[in-house]
């Protein structure tokens, strides 16, 4: 009597599967770790429970406060033209930091030192330089060196200054988002587009930066994010973004500004939620597609597994 082999079984994929910086947890690490979260769930929840019970003897729930948002002219007349100036300077200036982030990136990847150096001085220069005091000196810093040498200059407008400040910054930024995710890329790559006759720049821009646009992705959107939120600081330059005509104007007109400022937080968690959702279709996407999938450095490359010991 013959039997059949019964089919091997798939183990399935645990929540808490270890890798190379993280270890499962046991069954009382576990536990530690439920009661832990639960306690700071407790504490938040009274730390909320506090402040709006704080809030609501202030009568800042009250519907006097609210009413504003309900109508038209406070929207289209406030809310909706500052979302657009913020929306605005976000998408001009994210255009600019990746095309700066992109060439200075490439360019600290160059063997000819005179372009790898002064690429990488740029990039730690902006890195480290707060954001705020790029925009005031890109605002005030041209017409005052400009009087040094006998000659005026116009001011410079708040909507260029932001952009300057944001392209600077986050340019700097994303050119090591850039780097990061090309060395990422395993060195057999490289070596088989050589292979084939490529020269440097044609590997690099036909096989490396193709693959990691998928490794690079998470980490550039959110970047962007970034971005967006900082676009707030125009408020100290009195630009008119979503922070200043949402905040500081409407609440001076009605004097509601803790409304205020809960409907324009509401709306930069809005943005800043879907942003996260096109990135995430981004990343799926780039990972099904087998032109721009590859399989980085730090998603388990390694030595493969000895025979006989593989995942059953």
């Amino acid at each position: 009597m013959t039997t059949e082999a019964e089919p091997a079984r798939t183990r399935r994929p645990t929540k808490d599967k270890p890798s190379v910086l993280f270890d499962a947890p046991g069954p009382r690490a576990r536990l530690r770790n439920n009661v832990l979260t639960l306690a700071g769930a407790i504490v938040l929840l009274l730390i909320a429970y506090l402040i709006i019970g704080r809030l609501n003897q202030e009568h800042q729930f009250s519907g006097k406060l609210w009413e504003p948002f309900t109508e038209k002219d406070v929207w289209t007349k406030q809310i909706i033209p500052g979302l657009g100036g913020t929306l605005k300077a976000a998408v001009v200036a994210s255009v600019l930091a990746l095309a700066l982030g992109l060439i200075f990136g490439l360019g600290r990847m160059s063997d000819h030192k005179w372009i790898s150096l002064p690429a990488g001085a740029v990039v730690e220069f902006f890195r480290a330089i707060p954001l705020l005091i790029m925009i005031f000196f890109a605002q005030a810093g041209p017409p005052a060196i400009w009087d040094a040498f006998g000659r005026s200059l116009p001011p410079v407008s708040a909507f260029l200054a932001l952009v300057i400040g944001l392209t600077l910054y986050n340019g700097s930024v994303l050119a090591e988002i850039f780097r990061s995710g090309i060395n990422s890329i395993p060195k057999g790559q490289s070596e088989a587009g050589y292979s084939i006759g490529l020269r440097k720049g044609g590997v690099m821009l036909r096989v490396l930066v193709p693959q990691a646009v998928t490794a690079m992705m998470p980490a550039v959107i959110s970047q962007l994010v970034v971005l967006l939120k900082d676009t707030a600081l125009g408020y100290i330059i009195a630009y008119n973004d979503l922070l200043n005509s949402g905040l500081r104007v409407v609440s001076g007109n009605f004097g509601n500004i803790i409304p205020s400022a809960i409907v324009i937080a509401a709306i930069y968690i809005i943005i800043n939620i879907a942003l996260g959702f096109v990135a995430t279709w981004l990343e799926k996407r780039s990972r099904r597609s087998r032109r721009t999938s590859a399989r980085t450095l730090g998603s388990g490359a390694g030595a493969p597994p000895a025979v006989g010991m593989g995942s059953l």
